[in-house]
């Protein structure tokens, strides 16, 4: 029972860390972190790293810039394009050192189902905020980031508490943006393609071959 529970517990903190990384990584690093160095939690070998106090302050410094980009119109896309690059392999990374001591090719597969787990949670963030940008008020932004804020809030304390909990979510949340992701991404491109015919900068035949 204790080796189930074991196991049940470090798939919900793998799935969970890059889950949440491709939300909000800071956010993320920040709780695993804190909830190590305070002692509420025993980390992985692998990401004791994050209870650093060094990685903690860099993490709480990085989170409190994208708090208040995250809620800026036009700016929280950009940085969202960026964070493409770091949000991704961040991820893998976190999900390859929460399984501990594992064989390297454990520690593969894993970083290989973090990595798209939180490319997956990223295209949703992202893809959902280009929409979002459409609308010309503020307060869409704002209440999404916070939502955000606070699902990987909950999350990571439900994974931490509640792993199986946690893992049956997870799998709704899976199925949920399998749905809604082909649909997402239609609306994006008609909204960049409107953004190109808009501004010149492409044909509009060429534009809506190119999409």
């Amino acid at each position: 029972m204790e080796s189930y529970e074991t196991l049940i517990a470090t798939l919900a903190l793998t799935m969970g860390a890059s889950w949440a990384s491709g939300i909000n990584l800071y956010a993320a690093m920040l709780v695993l972190g804190l909830a190590g160095a305070s002692g509420n939690m025993e980390l992985p070998p692998g990401l004791e790293v994050l209870q650093n106090p060094v990685v903690i302050m860099a993490a709480g410094f990085m989170y409190f810039i994208e708090f208040f980009v995250d809620k800026t119109p036009g700016a929280d896309t950009a940085w969202d394009t960026l964070h493409t690059f770091i949000r991704i392999p961040a991820g893998a990374l976190l999900a390859a050192g929460a399984v501990g001591d594992v064989t390297p090719a454990l520690e593969i597969a894993a970083g290989i189902v973090g990595g798209s787990l939180s490319a997956t949670s990223h295209a949703t963030k992202a893809g959902s905020r280009l929409l979002i940008n459409t609308s010309p008020e503020p307060f869409s932004n704002w209440a999404a980031s916070i939502s955000e804020d606070l699902l990987v809030l909950g999350g990571l304390w439900a994974a931490l508490t509640h792993p199986l909990l946690f893992l049956i979510l997870l799998l709704v949340f899976v199925g949920i943006v399998i749905y809604l992701l082909p649909k997402l991404w239609r609306m994006v491109k008609m909204i960049v393609r409107k953004i190109g015919e808009f501004t010149g900068f492409v044909d509009k035949n060429e534009m809506r071959r190119l999409t």
